[in-house]
């Protein structure tokens, strides 16, 4: 029982899928592919100094990464330009790299592409390139499943969006060659959650304090771009099963995650909080979902539902549909 999870930065593993990798290790094997090393990321506290300088940042980001891969139980890592390349296919720069992105609305709202991405960025490798190389390690790992982003990238960051796309070409290249392809899925949130939870970070008095304490805001009003509704949930997680490990899988992202704070045991819907270098709370619904997606990303077809069907899911993961 496999599951590969295709991210595009150091820290998206746990903040996206977090959850389902630390159940999933549980029972079975988690692996995951990060496409860049977080280059271009913004830093929090003393090692703010590492800030644009990409080098540094990289190099510091890969042990970060390293620790929250070992705290989820993740077993199996690869960075996308340290895969093996198929004979025949164009190889990629020797390090693919953070795209940068900017805030299209408030930080924390919908991100958008840098202005100055350059040739190296992950949204300038040719998608095909990215995509065969993507593919073939898919064929050799042989995962049940596979999880990326959705066509948005969760928030709108470019190289979400491009880690999206990447991995559905992957998925239909294997397609094309008439090889079976695992079911895709993606985190959601659905807007009846993410109005429970708004209202609960409002109205928490415990969340009020570890807002006071690290200087922490609330969410700005309105949907984020993630919280889709209609969308097919699958699987779900009991967060508070697997806290300890995302817990630290948070922590070990000094640079990116702060304020790191299990919720009461009492509390009715949170699991934790923390915050990202905008400092605006994000609360962890203590039940985590993802919902299917289609082979072309989109909205799950027949063929669909019958490929997740008849998928093999490790026994911690439970499947809702």
């Amino acid at each position: 029982m496999r599951l590969l999870a295709v991210h595009a930065h150091p820290d998206d593993e746990t903040l996206a899928t977090g959850p389902l990798l630390a159940a999933w290790a549980r029972t079975g094997e988690a692996c995951v592919v990060t496409c860049t090393r977080g280059e271009r990321g913004e830093v929090l506290g003393p090692l703010r100094t590492l800030e644009g300088d990409g080098p540094a940042l990289a190099a510091h980001r890969t042990t970060e990464l390293a620790g929250a891969l070992d705290a989820l139980g993740v077993r199996g890592h690869a960075f996308l330009d340290a895969l093996p390349v198929p004979a025949g296919a164009r190889p990629l720069p020797v390090r693919v790299v953070d795209s940068g992105m900017r805030w299209v609305d408030a930080p924390g709202g919908t991100a958008g592409p840098a202005d100055d991405a350059g040739p190296s960025a992950l949204t300038s490798v040719p998608l095909d390139d990215a995509a065969t190389v993507l593919a073939a390690h898919v064929r050799a790992l042989a995962p049940d499943v596979v999880v990326t982003y959705d066509a948005g990238g969760g928030y709108g960051h470019p190289d979400h969006v491009r880690t999206h796309e990447v991995t559905v070409r992957a998925l239909a290249l294997l397609a094309a060659a008439g090889e079976d392809v695992p079911p895709l899925v993606c985190p959601t949130t659905s807007p009846a959650t993410d109005a429970a939870v708004r209202a609960h970070l409002a109205a928490a008095g415990w969340v009020e304090r570890v807002r006071a304490a690290h200087g922490l805001t609330l969410p700005a009003a309105g949907r984020p771009p993630a919280v889709v509704a209609d969308r097919e949930t699958v699987v779900e997680v009991d967060v508070t099963r697997v806290l300890e490990e995302v817990l630290g899988a948070l922590r070990a992202h000094a640079t990116q995650v702060t304020a790191v704070t299990p919720a009461p045991a009492a509390d009715p819907l949170l699991a934790s909080v923390h915050a990202l270098s905008n400092l605006v709370v994000v609360g962890v619904p203590r039940r985590a979902t993802y919902a299917l997606l289609g082979a072309d990303g989109g909205v799950p077809r027949d063929a669909d539902r019958a490929r997740w069907a008849g998928a093999t899911l490790a026994p911690s993961v439970r499947r809702v549909a």
